[in-house]
């Protein structure tokens, strides 16, 4: 087992530790009843010796008892221990997973992450059980028999001298042959799951336009690769047993060969000779167990190096030793910033950008499709790091606060709005998880989503479904608009997150925003004019670059890219009427 994941292991040390100790003792008992059952039939059944049957008889029952007291304990204490690292591994990847950055995210599918979350941390948490129980068992089993074997019966003991090592060699060879196929099936079974959550997140759409059969074939496809793979790794671990129970029985045959001839001749007693085939039984029963673990150990060894992948992944973004934790005000600079998604020497989204928005102004931002517009906001709240130049909010370079407490400042609705299972309240408390009811209230009314709320039945405490497919595109971006507000941020950023509404609602949303928040920085990302026109300054973004930076007025007269927008538009909306 990697030695990353085993520390995870933590407070259940206790456990792993006392289950093999367990098992040791379990495996004693169940040493020492062949040895006492071949003295029953040697000194007791063959002499006649009823006294003395009882009492060897008595001694095996408490053995047996105890064999099984000390294997009960032994399983309780295998499960709670690897049930507990299980847990350990799912919250240090999750609480990993938090810790990284956009990129970082970028890095690994979301399919990707939840199949290490739940198949791979269950193999690893099948495999570990089975190790402090098993491979604590069967070397002790094996060591502890070869031993009685060797005292009762030298010639038959060598017998297992040559199949050890035999079975050993079989084992990593199947080993070294499977365990490619299912580090390859499980980067399929990211696949699938990937293939799953899309069709289930995009059901309308497959509906609407009728793609269901299109959605089975491709599952199916995806489907058959992981069961390839799986028949492949499979079809070479079957050949573990075939292995095994052929020589578990060419070795008893050879034993029975040898000790008839030596009971024939006085050499060995009846009840040796059935005690050496207990013994014999039970090592290569231990032998089967390794096999079994060993296989296990084969799956868990791929996901572990998935697991382990996440576990080491360094978070581009990282506090400072002495963050700044206060964020005075909403005054944004970019100096000379160059951004790549790629990182150093990548091509540049967004190139040699130079502005400077006051704090508590309203900035429109416009520009064609990959533009840049949200790139450019993204580096606000640090969701990436800028690849050249420097990003400063409150006259301070954003990569010397802490993390939380700069995103705390800055409220950001995202482009693809995303609401949470539970009610409305819940909801928007996601801004601020101690607000009252009349908070929450006053923020959906600013956001222009009071209206709409009062109108359901439960208001407030409407259950909203798994991400929000119960409310319309225009109502989950008001929700999330009235979440933003909540945390009463020092700078607003909407990401193009007024689309979905009517050009009167976003102008009562921009109205309420001036009232209410005059000393918040608003930037708002807008396809239409109109939600920025009135704006204290427009930035016009085209190819990764600032175009230009002024009010309507000034930009009508001196940027050729916002004047052609502004008169296609008020072109199309005089048109409409």
């Amino acid at each position: 087992m990697n030695r990353k994941l085993l520390q995870s292991v933590r407070e259940y040390k206790k456990e792993s530790i006392l289950a093999p100790i367990f098992v040791i003792l379990e495996v004693f008992m169940e040493v020492l009843i062949p040895y006492q059952m071949a003295k029953i039939i040697d000194d007791g059944i063959q002499l006649g010796n009823l006294s003395y049957i009882v009492k060897v008889g008595i001694s095996l029952v408490i053995m047996a008892m105890l064999a099984l007291l000390f294997g009960v304990i032994a399983g309780r204490l295998a499960a709670v221990a690897g049930a507990g690292y299980a847990k350990n591994l799912r919250h240090d990847i999750f609480y990993k997973i938090q810790e990284f950055s956009f990129k970082n995210i970028d890095h690994f599918s979301t399919s990707g992450l939840v199949t290490r979350l739940t198949t791979d941390i269950t193999n690893v948490q099948m495999a570990y059980m089975f190790s402090i129980r098993l491979l604590a068992r069967a070397p002790i089993m094996i060591i502890l028999s070869l031993i009685m074997t060797v005292a009762i019966n030298r010639k038959i003991a060598l017998l297992f001298l040559i199949v050890i090592p035999f079975l050993g060699f079989a084992l990593i060879f199947i080993a070294k042959k499977a365990h490619p196929h299912f580090i390859r099936v499980f980067d399929e079974y990211d696949v699938l799951n990937n293939s799953v959550q899309e069709n289930v997140n995009a059901a309308r759409v497959v509906k609407a336009y009728v793609r269901e059969d299109h959605e089975i074939e491709k599952f199916h496809g995806i489907s058959k690769v992981v069961y390839d793979l799986f028949s492949k790794a499979e079809k070479i671990v079957a050949w573990n047993s075939p292995v095994m129970q052929f020589t578990m029985y060419v070795v008893v045959l050879c034993m029975v060969l040898i000790g008839g001839k030596d009971i024939i001749f006085g050499a060995m007693a009846a009840g040796e000779l059935t005690s050496v085939i207990v013994y014999a039984l039970q090592i290569l029963m231990s032998l089967m167990m390794v096999s079994f673990v060993f296989v296990m150990i084969m799956i868990a060894e791929a996901s572990s190096d998935r697991i382990r992948e996440v576990l080491e992944e360094v978070p581009e973004m990282q506090n400072q030793p002495e963050a700044v934790t206060d964020v005075p005000n909403g005054d944004i600079k970019f100096e000379n910033v160059d951004f790549s998604y790629a990182g150093e020497g990548g091509n540049l989204s967004l190139k040699k950008a130079n502005l400077h928005i006051k704090s508590g102004q309203t900035v429109g931002i416009i520009g064609g499709t990959g533009s840049s517009k949200s790139t450019l906001v993204q580096l606000i709240p640090r969701l990436y790091d800028v690849t050249g130049g420097s990003v400063k909010v409150g006259d301070i370079d954003v990569r010397n606060y802490d993390l939380e407490a700069l995103r705390d400042q800055v409220s950001m609705v995202l482009q693809k709005n995303v609401l949470f299972s539970g009610t409305i309240y819940e909801n928007i408390r996601w801004g601020d998880e101690n607000a009252s009811n009349e908070e929450v209230k006053r923020v959906c009314k600013l956001a222009q989503a009071d209206g709409f709320v009062q109108e359901f039945p439960a208001g407030y405490n409407t259950m909203i479904v798994q991400g929000g497919n119960n409310v319309s595109g225009g109502q989950k971006q008001r929700l999330c608009i009235a979440r933003a507000l909540l945390k009463k941020p020092k700078i607003l950023i909407l990401d193009d997150s007024t689309s979905a509404v009517d050009t009167k609602t976003d102008a009562m949303i921009r109205k309420a925003f001036r009232e209410e928040i005059p000393d918040t920085t608003k930037i708002i990302i807008a396809q239409r004019i109109s939600s920025v026109e009135d704006a204290d300054m427009i930035i016009v973004m085209d190819n990764g670059k600032i175009n230009g930076i002024g009010t309507s007025e000034e930009l009508l007269k001196n940027n050729a890219i916002y004047r052609e927008v502004y008169e296609s538009q008020m072109k199309g909306g005089e048109e409409n009427e």
